[in-house]
């Protein structure tokens, strides 16, 4: 069977990654990336294990800063697929770019607009179609001007569709994004839910009437944007971590559900920070979907990034979990392996944060059960305290969940 093309890997994807890694060793960006370090060493007073995450996690935020600070120009827009992790292109190593308390679900790409210019974006859609997928309209403040639905869109016999993007009214034509004077940027999302079968959208993007007005930034301009996004990413981490950072630990009931500072309108998040003492313990976390054809529970650190989750279960979408015989399901969350299917692995650390995600609800929204519960218990308890049909698993069918799920991430890194 022939393997199709990676939607993410575009010549645009590549230039802007390449051109990247110039920036990123730049003198003048090196030195700004030393202070913000200092700066968010001394904000968050991280602990050990924390400290510890920083080296890699500080990288990927930096080098997201920088790509994403790339494609800010409405006059030549790109669609830059932000959010990815480590991989080779060429012979060049790519930073990661997580940031932001990345879905690891989620490709995210952005293109920058403006409300005075008018755009057509191209695309063809993935196969099978999409639990989740949304071409959301931000403000500078990431605030939601518009937004549609990738289940809404008309598509031709082919699969492929175009969508417009202006300021006037839809009028009748189909597959329309309605900007404003406060448009700043598209901020798409293709959810992979099942990682083996899903396959994103392609897409493309192009601005409409004569040349641009204004030649690109210089190189001068491009520097004083990105350190501008560096400082951002980390002061905008910090800003949301603090509703959580102020609840005890080990408690998941800070909600959000809004469109507004980067949340996603249709989304609910519940989140909170864990801690265990010794490996001698481990959460269980009980989750009602309330209705949600969607949900992640993903393990993220203090700086904003998932840890591993390509070779560990660092995350777990309701595809890749087993439900309890009622349709909840209970998860897990320990440092060593403790022999259930649904094992929230914390890639060794004690403590971090968990951004759990319920998406896609009926029409009527979410249910009243929707919840998530969590109590810390002994690990030598821990079968007393699983429901019953608790899916366990020997050492050999760990090692196929595991390879199973390398294989389902592996066509994200490719780059042909």
């Amino acid at each position: 069977m022939t393997t199709p093309p990676n939607p993410i890997a575009t010549p645009d994807q590549h230039a802007f990654e390449r051109r990247g890694l110039e920036l990123f060793g730049h003198p003048r960006l090196v030195s700004t990336m030393r202070e913000i370090e200092q700066y968010w060493i001394e904000a968050n007073q991280p602990s050990d294990e924390m400290r510890a995450c920083l080296e890699w996690a500080f990288e990927e935020v930096m080098f997201g800063a920088v790509i994403w600070s790339l494609n800010q120009d409405p006059l030549y827009p790109k669609v830059v697929t932000i959010t990815r992790l480590r991989h080779k292109l060429g012979e060049l190593q790519i930073p990661g770019t997580r940031w932001g308390i990345d879905n690891p679900d989620s490709v995210y790409r952005v293109i920058p607009i403006s409300g005075d210019e008018e755009y057509v974006i191209r695309g063809k859609l993935g196969e099978p179609r999409l639990t989740e997928n949304y071409f959301t309209l931000w403000d500078r403040q990431m605030g939601t001007v518009d937004v549609l639905n990738g289940k809404d869109l008309v598509l031709e016999a082919d699969g492929s569709f175009a969508i417009s993007v202006d300021s006037r009214p839809a009028d009748g034509r189909p597959n329309h994004v309605r900007s404003s004077p406060e448009a700043f940027q598209f901020y798409i999302r293709d959810v992979v839910m099942d990682w083996s079968r899903e396959r994103i959208n392609e897409l493309s993007i192009e601005r409409l009437g004569g040349p641009p007005a204004c030649p690109p930034l210089s190189d001068e301009e491009q520097l004083e944007r990105t350190a501008e996004y560096m400082w951002n990413w980390v002061k905008d981490t910090i800003r949301w971590s603090a509703p959580w950072n102020a609840r005890p630990e080990n408690e998941f009931n800070v909600t959000i559900d809004r469109d507004t500072d980067g949340a996603l309108r249709d989304q609910i998040y519940n989140v909170g920070r864990f801690r265990l003492k010794s490996s001698d313990e481990v959460m269980l976390l009980n989750i009602d979907l309330g209705g949600a054809d969607y949900f992640i529970a993903p393990i993220s650190n203090i700086w904003g990034t998932t840890n591993e989750i390509v070779d560990r279960t660092g995350s777990l979408n309701r595809a890749q979990s087993v439900p309890n015989p009622d349709g909840t399901y209970t998860y897990v969350l320990s440092v060593d392996d403790p022999g259930v299917h649904n094992w929230l692995d914390p890639s060794g650390l004690r403590e971090g944060v968990l951004t759990l995600r319920w998406a896609e609800f009926p029409p009527e929204g979410p249910g009243e059960s929707l919840s998530a519960n969590s109590r810390v218990v002994p690990r030598s308890e821990l079968r007393s305290h699983l429901p019953e049909g608790t899916r366990y698993v020997s050492a050999e069918e760990r090692r196929a969940q595991l390879a199973e799920r390398a294989r389902g991430y592996a066509w994200r890194l490719r780059e042909d």
